[in-house]
């Protein structure tokens, strides 16, 4: 099963598209493999070592810290 934390009210019909049975998906997910955010500005220190995605639900990137996250 994969872990995806979220930031933000992401829709639900959006999280919808993440079966359950495949994906556990929530708030409070703490060794995550993967992150969706919206308006959220992720800070390096957020990003644990388990994560292997960072996820945009949205237009852009500028709240994600591409340079540190592809070092």
């Amino acid at each position: 099963m994969f872990k995806i934390r979220t930031f933000n009210a992401i829709s639900v019909k959006g999280l919808e598209r993440f079966p359950r049975q495949s994906y556990e998906v929530g708030s409070e997910i703490g060794s995550a493999d993967a992150m969706l955010l919206r308006s959220h500005t992720l800070q390096a220190e957020e990003i644990g070592q388990s994560v292997a995605a960072i996820a945009r639900a949205g237009a852009g990137f500028n709240n994600i810290p591409v340079g540190q996250c592809t070092a």
